[in-house]
């Protein structure tokens, strides 16, 4: 692996919330064509945990590196190398499944033509649902909208909060596929999800 691979390091990481240390001392180191499990019950900090990671929050203590680097939440080469989708992703009930995608790419600064969009929207399985208004969905089908912004973007760094939650076995197997061709060509992954993903974890993380 050479010096310049991505690589994504947690340092003696602390969070509080609501005066409650959520939890303390976190660490690890993760490289290209790796991913993490973080496990925990519900209140733990995984969410927390994922935004620290994603620059999304500051710690009470510690560090975030990326490639070496302090991370500072206004950075662009580590916006531009991260991808995030929350527990509870910002999908418009009025807007088709594919006009949801496209505007959350150009809000992003990355404008994505109907044919990337299709693509995506379809390897998440949703064929024949692409000009569907959201509120027409299921909470299944909703996940899959949000998981196919990310399948759409080029992003090294997947951080997803709970991907598997609503999503039947069928589609448990097409994000297992999704992130085992992200880290086959040399992305990251941190993942947080209380279902076990068919993709062996290269390490694990419990708070």
């Amino acid at each position: 692996m050479t010096d310049d691979a991505p690589r994504l390091e947690a340092e003696r990481l602390s969070c509080s919330r609501g005066g409650r240390r959520l939890f303390s001392d976190i660490g690890f180191t993760l490289r290209s064509g790796e991913w993490l499990h973080v496990r925990g019950a519900n209140g733990a900090g995984k969410t927390s945990l994922l935004r620290l990671l994603a620059g999304l929050s500051t710690p009470d203590a510690g560090i975030v590196r990326w490639n070496g680097s302090a991370l500072p939440r206004s950075n662009d080469a580590f916006h531009d190398a991260v991808a995030y989708a929350g527990h509870r992703g910002a999908l418009k009930d009025d807007l088709t499944a594919l006009e949801n995608l496209r505007l959350a790419a150009a809000i992003d600064g990355r404008p994505l033509d109907e044919t990337s969009a299709l693509v995506a929207l379809r390897r998440l399985g949703l064929q024949g649902r692409e000009d569907l208004p959201l509120r027409t969905l299921s909470a299944g089908q909703r996940r899959r909208v949000l998981l196919s912004r990310i399948a759409a973007r080029d992003a090294v760094l997947w951080i997803l909060d709970e991907p598997l939650a609503a999503l039947d076995s069928d589609a448990v197997d097409v994000v297992g596929s999704l992130v085992k061709d992200h880290l086959a060509g040399g992305g990251l992954a941190v993942i947080t999800s209380h279902q076990p993903l068919p993709l062996a974890p290269d390490c694990e993380l419990a708070l």
